[in-house]
């Protein structure tokens, strides 16, 4: 007699495009590669303080998509991808919050010297990437809390 708990929990193929937490997949790739454009089309003197936006923005969306197809082949039947998607999400939800707060103080340090219309351009563009950022630190968020509900009953 097979057990309720033998199952998986975690869809694959098709099912992850109606099931929560796997549908925040979508949001992710769009906000996440929003943050990813908007941050590399600013004019940032000096650099450095961008370069861990920027690592954390293509890490999460490449992390994503890798994690995506594995869900989409329906690669994640081991007792070991639930705690797994929980443990990328929750990493993923800390550096997004981390590179957010990096990204508004550089913004708000930048508004200072935003009076040329240029700059006042990358200035914009710096206040998009903010909201697209704390937008994904919040997708990445709730899909690491509805993650660990779903490793919970498994």
């Amino acid at each position: 007699m097979a057990s309720a708990s033998s199952d998986n929990a975690l869809p694959s193929g098709g099912r992850i495009f109606s099931s929560i937490p796997d549908i925040f997949f979508i949001p992710e790739f769009v906000f996440g590669g929003l943050v990813w454009i908007l941050v590399a089309s600013t004019y940032v003197t000096p650099p450095n303080p961008l370069g861990w936006v920027m690592f954390v923005s293509v890490f999460c969306f490449l992390g994503t998509t890798i994690w995506f197809f594995i869900f989409l082949c329906g690669a994640n039947k081991s007792y070991i991808w639930p705690t797994l998607d929980v443990g990328f999400h929750f990493v993923a939800a800390v550096f997004y919050l981390s590179a957010s707060v990096d990204l508004a103080i550089i913004t708000q340090l930048l508004s200072e010297f935003s009076t040329l219309a240029s700059s006042f351009t990358f200035y914009r563009l710096d206040i998009a990437a903010v909201v697209m950022s704390y937008v994904a630190t919040l997708l990445y968020f709730l899909h690491a809390i509805f993650s660990a509900i779903r490793w919970k009953r498994s």
